[in-house]
Formats: structure tokens, sequence, C-alpha cells
């Protein structure tokens, strides 16, 4: 960058310079239509003395002697104004070579003449031919100097004439300088500037302008620069931000995503098997491990065990099915939650050196907790050196976690199932303590009675019980089939009451005591549940 005048300076220095010469040009033209002024009352009057000669010439003999030295003073009084100019006036010879000796011959003549004319007696001429010729020869001096002077007054206008030209010349090339300087100090840098600011509102933020000179436009340029250099650093700034954001989002959606599909198998997994599976099989996509293990520990956590496994080698995964607790990096008993970053070297002391021989370099290990207790745990095998991000590890963490509480879920789950079974054994057990087996001490009963009868040869007495027997079977049988149809006595869709008065019936048959059935009201119909009960 050059150092230049400002712009301030440059239009001042232009404007006064055009002054001057608008001053200088006027200032001349005033000067020389001065002097032509002049130029023209010094003809006027020679062109007076002329008149003065011929009146001196003619003053007739008899002319009073006044009037001929009034002629004569007057004529020396135009003399000395030509020889000494008016610039009140202007009367102003335009003295040249010629007008000087014109001038000089004149006043020569006039003083020999002037002599002459007035000798005494004052106002008689000597000779009329003789005054004559002499005015006739003082008239043509004039002349040659009227002459002289119109010669140089046509120089002067000539001069005039070509200054003018040379004035619109001027004037022509002032005005196309202007132009072109006007162009190059302001119009073209306010050009440039306007296309940068079009540039700029196109959405070229890299626009910039070269600082050629140190003036107010080159200021400009700099502070354009340096706005465009604000705007350009603003916009990536927000760009940068708005990536970060996006990028962000997309993490935290695959996060949610990532954490949807576990629920997702948590709810759809019906066993440990596939949970487990499906589990290593997100979880290794997630992270990008290499392989992924889903071990399982039993109460003392003294023994891990392998449920799932995705990418890891097979001589690997049957060499470590059942790893004894504290035997290698994975199954070391951890009483806190968080994920463990193991960088896994044949210096590190170790009992089992397959994750090295495999070619692991890193190991994460996350145990799956579930309220303080160690479910089993979560590894991920990497054959790269891997630095855990905060997020990632809040990822894997949750994902276990999830993990935790759908094992526990199943367990649950199994749990119900089983309580489920042993509350249908139960039922079954009181169903047949309260109907079949009944029925067998009846028949018991009636048997015994039966063998008494037989032994003490009653015949009415064993036709009886041989009638019971049969009685007690057929309804043993029955209650038999209807606790393997539906698990309960027979009993009224709407009312209890038929099977009470059966019941009671039956009773009487059997033992002989006497029974009474009072019901009251009427309302809705009792579940077959309470039924069941109120029967038994």
């Amino acid at each position: 960058m050059r150092k230049a005048p400002s712009l301030t300076t440059k239009l001042l220095t232009l404007g006064i310079g055009f002054l001057l010469v608008a001053l200088a040009s006027i200032s001349l033209t005033l000067w020389i239509t001065w002097r032509l002024e002049g130029g023209a009352a010094a003809v006027n009057e020679a062109g007076r003395l002329r008149m003065h000669t011929l009146r001196m010439a003619l003053v007739p003999p008899g002319a009073p002697p006044g009037e001929l030295q009034v002629l004569v003073k007057q004529f020396d009084a135009s003399l000395a104004l030509l020889r000494t100019g008016d610039p009140a006036r202007p009367l102003y010879v335009p003295w040249s070579h010629e007008a000087r000796q014109d001038f000089q011959a004149i006043h020569a003549t006039w003083a020999v003449t002037r002599a002459q004319w007035l000798q005494p007696p004052a106002a008689v001429l000597p000779d009329t031919a003789a005054v004559l010729a002499q005015a006739d020869a003082l008239v043509q001096q004039l002349d040659n100097f009227v002459s002289a002077i119109e010669e140089e007054i046509m120089r002067w206008t000539a001069l005039l004439h070509l200054f003018q030209l040379f004035m619109m010349a001027a004037a022509v090339a002032a005005a196309l300088a202007f132009m072109a300087i006007s162009y190059w100090v302001v119009l073209h840098p306010l050009s440039r500037l306007q296309q940068a600011l079009l540039q700029m509102r196109q959405g070229a933020l890299d626009t910039r302008l070269p600082i050629d000179v140190d003036d107010e436009f080159g200021q400009l340029n700099e502070g354009f620069n340096r706005m465009a250099q604000a705007l350009q650093a603003s916009h990536d700034d927000l760009a940068l931000k708005v990536r970060e954001q996006t990028a962000g989002i997309e993490d935290k959606n695959q996060r949610l995503s990532a954490l949807y599909e576990v629920s997702a198998l948590a709810a759809q997994a019906g066993n440990l098997e596939v949970l487990t599976q499906g589990f290593v099989q997100q979880v290794r996509r997630v992270s990008g491990a290499d392989a992924a293990v889903v071990r399982w520990s039993d109460e003392g956590n003294e023994h891990y065990v392998i449920l799932a496994a995705d990418g890891l080698p097979r001589t690997m995964a049957e060499q470590e099915q059942c790893l004894r607790a504290g035997s290698c990096f994975c199954g070391q008993p951890q009483s806190q939650p968080g994920a463990r970053v193991i960088p896994i070297s044949i210096a590190s002391p170790m009992f089992l050196p397959h994750c090295h021989e495999a070619g692991y370099e890193t190991l994460v290990v996350l145990p799956v907790m579930l309220h303080q207790r160690v479910l089993g745990e979560l590894n991920l095998f990497f054959r790269t050196i891997l630095e855990l991000s905060p997020d990632m590890r809040e990822l894997l963490e949750a994902m276990v976690r999830h993990l935790a509480s759908s094992m526990e879920g199943l367990r649950a789950a199994a749990l119900e199932r089983e309580a489920a079974v042993a509350e249908e054994r139960g039922m079954l057990a009181r169903e047949l303590h309260d109907s079949i087996a009944q029925s067998l001490a009846f028949l018991k009963i009636q048997t015994q009675l039966l063998h008494s009868a037989v032994a003490k040869g009653n015949t009415s007495a064993r036709d009886r019980s041989m009638a019971e027997l049969d009685l007690g079977v057929r309804e043993c049988y029955a209650d038999v089939r209807e606790l393997l149809v539906h698990f309960r006595t027979r009993t009224s869709e709407e009312d209890i009451e038929a099977a009470l008065r059966t019941t009671l019936s039956k009773f009487e048959h059997q033992t002989g005591v006497a029974t009474q059935l009072q019901m009251e009201g009427h309302g809705l119909p009792l579940a077959p549940d309470v039924q069941i009960q109120v029967l038994h």
C-alpha cells in the first residue's frame, strides 16, 4: 500500500487548481480587454489631435490670437494624455517600437510647428500654403501613429482570440481531466465497493477489497474488509454451532434409538437367551466394538458364564465359557456401577491371555447391577486403543441398566409363572381334598361296614353298604371328571340353591343327620369360585 494524499486533499487541490486557472484566465482576459479599451481610447485621442491640427491650420488670419493658443493648449494636453495615459478612462497607448518612433516624430514635428505657429504676431500665419503643408505632414505622422496603435490592437485582439480558443481547449481538457480524475478517485472505488457489497449480499462472505492507497476509500475498504471478516467469522461460528447442535441432536437420537431398541427387545424377548443375544448385537453396533459378550454371575459372584456373544472367536468363547472370578480382566468383582476401560498388553498381569492372543488391545467392562446386586457383566473388545467418550460411557451404562431391568423382569415373570403353577397345584390339592378325599373317606367307612356285615352274616346291612359303595363310587367318579374338566364341583349357572340342596340331600342320605336350608331375599349369582368354597 502506497502513501497517498487523502481524498479531501485531492479534491481541494483539484478545485484550487481549477480556481487558480480560472482566475488567471479571467485576469489575463480582463488585462487584455483593458489594453484594448485603452488602445481604442488612444486612437480616439489621436483622432482628436488630427482634428486640433486641422482647426489650427484653418484659423483665419484675422482671428484673435487667443484662439490659436487655446487650440495649441488643447493639442498639448491631448499629446501629454497620450504620453502618460489615463487608467480611469481607461486610456493607454499600446506602445510598440513603431508607435514610439511615430510618437517621437509627432512630438518633434509639433515642437517645430508649434514654434513657427506661435511666432509673433501670434495669430498670423507666415504662409497659408506652408501651414497646410506642415499640418498635412503632422496629420500624416498622426495617421502613422494611429495605424501603429491599430496594428498593436489587432495583435492584442488576435492574442485574445487565440487565448479564448486556448481557454476553450483548456476547458474541454479540464472537463475530461476532471471526469477521469473523478472516475479513478471516486467513481471507480465506489463502483468496486458496490460490487463487493453485492457479492456479500449474494452470500460470498470471503469477498475482500484491495487497499491500494491510504486515503478515505482505502480506510473505507479496510473497514469493509474488517466487517466482512467479522461477518464471515460470525457465519462460520454460527455454522459450526449449528453443526455441533445437529451432531448433538443426531447423537441423542441415536442414543434414544438404541435405548428404544433395547426396550423393545426387552418387551419382545421371551427368554434370557433371546434377550442377551439381541442385546450384544445392538450394543456392539452402537459402540463399534469388535466383539461383545454378556456374562451371568451366580449369587456369590464366584463364576461368570457366557450367556451370549457376538463377534467373539469360537475358541475364545469355548475357553472362557465359565470363568472363575479374578482369573482374568473379565469377571472381576466390582461393587460400583460404571464402565472400566482396560488396556490389554502382554506385560499386564493376567492368568488367561486369550484377549491378547485374539488381537484385542482394549477391553471395556460394565457390570450388570440391580439394587447393588451384581447379576453379571458386559465385555466389549476392541482391536485398537480406545478412549471412551463421556456420551458413549453414559449410553453404555444406560443400556446395561436396561439389560439388568430386563433380566430382572424375566426372572420376575418366571417367578410369577412358577407361583401360578404352585397356586394351580394347591387349588387342585384343595379340590381333591374337599371333594374326592371326602368321597374316599365315605367309601372307606362303607367298606368297613361291609366287612362287618359280611362277618356277621347280616344280609341287609351288606346290601345297603354295597349300594352306598356303588353310589359313592359313581359320585366320586363324577367329581373326578368334573375336577378334570372344570376344576370345580357341579353348580348352577344362575343360583347356588339347587347345588346346596343336592349336597345337603347327599349328606342326609350318607349320615342320617337331618338338615335344613333356609334362603332369604334375592341377589346377583355368586362367582363360581365362591360357590365352590360355600359348597365345600
